[in-house]
């Protein structure tokens, strides 16, 4: 993951002013510790702090088409860059990097662009020409993306809030599957697949076409010219990544570079499921397992910095980022940049074990589609600054675009949870994964029930933070905890 900011019609061209904004930009290098650039035009600005995943020699930001007029910054990985390169046929490409593509699709299609995109991503685009201007984040929110309104009548974009906390009277979390554009002066959503609407769908379930369609997610997220490898908790989630990825990995240019051999990385208290689990997952794909330890101590200890860059308060967040943050920078610090994660399945599939209570199928449909909308708030927000903190990207194939398309479209009668026909919760994944020739995964990890991520980890990691809040935390009265709250509301998204 990258950092991108971008202060949008200031009124401002001073030194001051893109002083300013390279200090702001700074406060997101975490993000990005390979490279920053600034472009200035007028009293437009656009930085980049830079994770070099793909071109890392040529692929710095901020990017421009052919003559520099349009000029962008971007945040994510547009996987599908090599088949619009191929499209884009009268245009000459100054990188190699997936996302130089953007410049180019705006100048040849306009703001219509977006939907042909196929990844994660947060961008801001400048045309020179007419000083206009489009702002985008991808289809689920995967990417972490903020907007501002200062007094001066100019628009903020930051990766995180903190670029903006200081110099904006107002700003909110920028809404996933949705354009600004300042030539009509507000958001639109490029984003609307048939499953947003809520209505029920009836497709057949047919588990080879989902487990292509799978397949095909994660492969596609094996482009990268930097060391990766997978999270695996041992879960099934996690699990099916690491199998696939293990199979792939080998005709891939990261093979190539890097080794076919496929490494995987686990983090738990001592004596944990997880580090359990994911040791047998590991044994039995033949990955290189690195297993990351922590105490209670090391999690509590660590948690008022986990909130500065998850940016939220919400409970079940901070428990779940804060070994995800742990784990990240020991990974990083092996000279990893980016993984692939299991995060989205269980809000497409009803893994989560309230799902049992669904009344029907129609319920159970909406309230899928009810926790795919809210996932840039939770999970999303979590995978990406957990990993971002330490300059390190994670890749989330569950959440593939067409991916969702087809698991979205299965009649939700096959999703239902029936003891009495031997159905657990993602049956209907488990059972596409469920291939006697050739087995992904043994059959009591492939049918295993879910463990909470927190739980995973170690269950005395919720009673150790329970019985430190108990010990440590004391807010007296409603009037205290109204300012607590007004004096860090700037972190919620």
């Amino acid at each position: 993951m990258c950092g991108i900011l971008a202060v949008l019609g200031c009124s401002d061209d001073s030194q001051a002013k893109r002083v300013r904004v390279l200090e702001l930009s700074r406060r997101l290098k975490h993000r990005g510790p390979d490279w920053s650039g600034l472009y200035q035009h007028g009293d437009f600005y656009l930085a980049h702090q830079r994770l070099a995943i793909i071109d890392p020699a040529s692929g710095d930001q901020p990017l421009y088409n052919e003559d520099k007029k349009i000029v962008v910054t971007v945040n994510g990985e547009i996987y599908n860059h090599e088949a619009l390169r191929e499209r884009l046929t009268n245009h000459k490409f100054r990188t190699g990097s997936d996302c130089d593509v953007i410049a180019h699709l705006y100048e040849e299609y306009g703001e219509n662009f977006v939907d042909m995109l196929d990844g994660m991503f947060s961008f801001v685009l400048l045309d020179t020409r007419d000083n206009s201007f489009i702002v985008a984040r991808d289809a689920i929110g995967i990417t972490s993306l903020y907007i501002g309104w200062g007094l001066d009548g100019s628009i903020w974009i930051s990766s995180e809030l903190k670029g903006l906390n200081d110099d904006c009277e107002h700003f909110e979390a920028f809404p996933p599957g949705h354009l600004y554009s300042s030539k009509s002066g507000g958001l639109k959503r490029w984003y609307n697949p048939t499953w947003y609407s809520e209505a029920i769908p009836s497709t057949p379930y047919d588990p080879l076409v989902l487990r292509q369609a799978f397949e095909n997610a994660v492969i596609k997220r094996l482009m990268t010219d930097v060391p990766f490898g997978v999270l695996l908790s041992g879960g099934l989630d996690s699990s099916l990544v690491a199998s696939i990825t293990a199979r792939h990995l080998a005709g891939t240019k990261a093979a190539r570079q890097w080794g076919t051999q496929l490494h995987s990385f686990c983090v738990g208290l001592e004596g944990s499921p997880d580090l359990k689990y994911a040791k047998e997952v590991a044994d039995y794909l033949g990955t290189v397992h690195h297993e990351f330890h922590f105490t209670v101590q090391d999690g509590i200890d660590a948690i008022e910095e986990v909130i500065y860059h998850v940016e939220t308060y919400d409970v079940t967040t901070i428990r779940a980022s804060t070994p995800m943050f742990l784990m990240s920078r020991k990974i990083k610090s092996l000279g990893v940049k980016m993984v692939i994660s299991g995060e989205g399945s269980d809000e497409i599939f009803g893994g989560y074990l309230y799902f049992h209570k669904a009344p029907n199928k129609e319920e159970f449909h909406r309230e899928t589609c009810h926790k795919i909308k809210a996932l840039h708030q939770y999970d999303c927000l979590r995978a990406n600054k957990s990993t971002s903190a330490w300059g390190l990207e994670a890749r989330v194939p569950f959440l593939d675009k067409d991916f969702i398309n087809v698991a979205m479209a299965i009649d939700p009668e096959w999703k239902m949870i029936n003891p009495q026909e031997g159905r657990i919760e993602k049956w209907i994944l488990r059972k596409a994964f469920d291939d006697e020739e050739r087995p992904y995964l043994p059959k009591h990890v492939l049918y295993r029930q879910k463990e909470q991520f927190s739980d995973g980890v170690g269950y005395s990691w919720i009673d150790g933070l329970k019985a430190h809040a108990e010990q440590h935390v004391h807010i007296p009265s409603y009037a205290d905890f109204s300012i607590f709250i007004s004096q860090f509301c700037f972190y919620w998204p």
